[in-house]
């Protein structure tokens, strides 16, 4: 075992120089002596400087009202994101729209992703034209701090609060200790008792009370029992986020036809729903190195790979599960609605 260790060594190394965040698979990046020293705090600090770097060379591609509002709170919020017949047109090509599926179970919640690749596109024009446009495609990548191809799906939300054991997002949390972008634009009214999309206003932005927090949580990750905040995304109680000095969360109990994308590294959650709920979106992630100075050169964005990442992640993922020899995190359901109840 030790030789392997020194063998793979290299590799755990390089990986400090990329977005890899998990305290529990990479020694390196779990030290507890290297965190003591400061390793987590010099990444992180590092990542925030090299996002405000590409950020400000990309301001080009959001309102300057949409800037202001993203620097201050982590988020945009667009209300009537598109005219309403576009939106109705729109919102009926996705809700009467057939598509093959995948779905997460995580507690009393189940996710059900549809990828919105190239071939399902082709024949949804008005999908095709927000998911390729610039009010999507421009506040993913500014907030994302990168010129790169979001990944982009259907994605509904379904849970059952009376059943089962209780979902993990509802726990605040950070996804990884950069910039990263997730949008969603609200296909249905979403309100409070449906477990809505909660945000930390200004936790995308380190003040000394997180970097304190960050040092600590760093120091002892790679042995937490929670296995999503061994592998770097860090859970946090209301009472720790205050002491952060951050504001009262915020609730996106919103109409159909809001955009909201935010970078969560910020502390967010999914709302606790007080009943059966369905939530239906168009969604799109970005997620990139967050050490690199320049901002494009993204190799997914060549022809033949271009808005196949869904594909692809998903393929990534059957083929892991085979070789582990353990069922896949996202399952196929086969063809459903967006709004059908949960497969699984």
């Amino acid at each position: 075992m030790r030789l392997f260790d020194a063998l793979i060594a290299p590799f755990w190394i390089a990986q400090l120089a990329t977005g890899a965040k998990s305290f529990c698979d990479n020694p390196f990046i779990g030290s507890q002596r290297l965190n003591r020293m400061g390793l987590h705090r010099r990444r992180i600090l590092l990542a925030e400087k090299m996002a405000g770097h590409r950020r400000r060379r990309l301001s080009h591609l959001v309102a300057t009202d949409d800037a202001e509002a993203f620097a201050r709170d982590g988020f945009i919020v667009r209300e009537n994101a598109l005219p309403s017949d576009v939106f109705a047109r729109l919102r009926d090509e996705v809700e009467s729209g057939i598509f093959r599926a995948t779905e997460m179970k995580q507690g009393n919640a189940v996710t059900r992703f549809i990828p919105l690749s190239p071939g399902v596109l082709a024949h949804k024009k008005e999908l095709a034209a927000f998911v390729g446009g610039p009010l999507f495609q421009g506040g993913l990548r500014y907030v994302a701090s990168t010129n790169g191809d979001p990944i982009t799906y259907l994605h509904t939300v379904l849970t059952e609060p009376r059943k089962g054991r209780p979902d993990p997002q509802t726990a605040f949390h950070s996804d990884t200790f950069h910039a990263t972008a997730k949008a969603w634009l609200f296909l249905r009214d979403v309100e409070e008792a449906d477990g809505p999309f909660v945000y930390v206003p200004g936790s995308h932005r380190l003040t000394s009370g997180r970097l304190a927090w960050e040092q600590a949580q760093a120091e002892d990750a790679s042995a937490n029992p929670d296995r999503l905040h061994a592998r770097g995304s860090f859970r946090a109680g209301p009472g720790e986020i205050e002491a952060m000095g951050y504001s009262a969360p915020r609730s996106f109990a919103v109409p159909a036809n809001t955009l909201v994308i935010a970078d969560t590294h910020g502390f967010h959650a999914r709302g606790k729903s007080l009943r059966p709920s369905t939530r239906v979106a168009i969604y799109g992630s970005l997620r990139r190195n967050p050490f690199l100075p320049w901002c494009g050169l993204d190799p997914l964005m060549l022809p033949g790979l271009r808005g196949r990442q869904a594909e692809l992640y998903e393929a990534l993922q059957a083929a892991r599960a085979r070789l582990q020899k353990r069922q896949p995190p996202l399952v196929d359901v086969g063809e459903v609605r967006p709004g059908d109840p949960a497969r699984r």
